[in-house]
This record gives structure tokens, sequence and C-alpha cells, in this order.
């Protein structure tokens, strides 16, 4: 990368961060339906990923996953649920916070380079689906391997399977978070081409 590149990276990188830090320490970015929490936070990960690759969207998918850890404690957002996750194992929590977020972002920064080589502009909506879709899958099926012995989770599974549990319990959080990651994240991917800012290195 060049300087200007940089420059263009680091910017970026800078207005992601401002847009999960005020989604995650203001009402703004999360919308609370029952124990789950309808979040913005994939949006400002899409864009990274889109914008900067596998490397953009791991370093946002961090820092999403580390805020999100801090709302277990009661910084930003209080989270129900990762309150209780916490008071059962610290350590686990945060895995369970972080990793799956992180995950998210790098792979949907190999998904969009794979995607754009065909379909340019509009492989935006398709990181952008991808980013919620991962992050719900990721998040629920983390929290079902690391505590789903635990009386709290059964009681929330209630008897039944595994599947049939994420799909009951993201239900409608999930798909509203799809909608809105994949026209935020596609429409402002395009405008970012039709700026001439994306992509940031020429082929």
């Amino acid at each position: 990368m060049n300087n200007k590149t940089n420059v263009r990276a680091l910017t970026i990188l800078a207005l992601m961060t401002a847009l999960v830090v005020i989604f995650s320490f203001t009402p703004i970015g999360s919308i609370p339906i029952g124990p789950l929490v309808i979040t913005l936070n994939t949006i400002p990960v899409a864009i990274a990923a889109i914008a900067l690759g596998p490397k953009g969207g791991l370093i946002m998918g961090s820092v999403f996953g580390l805020l999100s850890f801090l709302q277990c404690l009661g910084i930003g957002v209080p989270s129900g649920m990762g309150a209780m996750l916490f008071s059962i194992s610290p350590f686990l929590a945060f895995v369970q916070r972080f990793v799956p977020r992180a995950l998210d972002g790098f792979l949907v920064g190999v998904i969009f380079r794979a995607c754009e080589k065909k379909l340019g502009k509009w492989a935006c909506f398709i990181a952008g689906f991808c980013t919620a879709f991962l992050n719900t899958a990721f998040f629920m099926s983390a929290l079902v391997l690391l505590f789903g012995h635990t009386e709290y989770v059964q009681n929330l599974m209630n008897g039944r399977d595994v599947l049939a549990f994420i799909v009951g319990f993201v239900g409608v959080n999930a798909v509203v978070e799809m909608v809105s990651s994949t026209l935020i994240a596609g429409f402002v991917g395009t405008a970012l081409y039709q700026a001439k800012i994306l992509p940031l290195e020429k082929k």
C-alpha cells in the first residue's frame, strides 16, 4: 500500500471504530428483544471487511467482540445474558463474546475478496448478509458449545434440540440484523465504489 492508501485505510478503521463504540455505549445500536439484542455493530464490521479485506474485518470484529464482552460487565449498554454468562465463567464469557466476532470479520473479508472478482460492488451486499448471518451462527454455536451444559442455557433450550433452539431463539432478531446489514453495508459499499474510494488498491 502507498501512503495515500494507508491514510484511507486508517481513516476507514477510525470511522468504523467510532461507530462501533457509539453503537455499544448508547442505545442507538442495540434493540433489546427478550434476552437477546438486535445489534447494528455488524454493519461497521461489514464495511471494514469490504474496504480492507480480511485484516480490516478481523480488526473491526475484534473491536466489536471486546466491546461486547465489556457489556457483560455493565460497561456500555448492559447485556443481561452476558452478565449471567460472566457470573458462570468470566473466561468462557470472553471467548464466547470475542472469538465469534473476530472470526466473523475475518471470514467476511475473505468472502468479499472472493466475490468481488466476479461481482464487483454487488459483493458488498453479500458481505453485509454474511456478516450478520455468521455473527449469529458463531455467537449461538459458541453459546451452546461453551455453556450448553449449564442450568441457565438448559432452561433457555427447554428440551429442544440445538438447531431448533438456535432458530427459535434468534428468530426475528436474526432476520432484522441480516436485512439491515445487507442493505446498509451494500449501499455504503456501493457508494464507496462510486466515490472511487474502493478498491483501495488499483488492480
